[in-house]
């Protein structure tokens, strides 16, 4: 793996994480939001 693919896989992570910490703030939550996070993810590593 190239130093170029591990900053690429490093920045995707702080995305994932970066959308959690948002979400988790957020006082609105609901189970919409929750299934289609999931849904987000799922799509991303597959």
């Amino acid at each position: 793996m190239t130093t170029t693919e591990k900053i690429a896989n490093a920045k995707k992570r702080i995305d994932e994480l970066e959308r959690l910490i948002k979400y988790w703030n957020d006082s609105g939550h609901d189970d919409s939001k929750i299934k289609n996070f999931t849904m987000n993810i799922e799509n991303k590593v597959a």
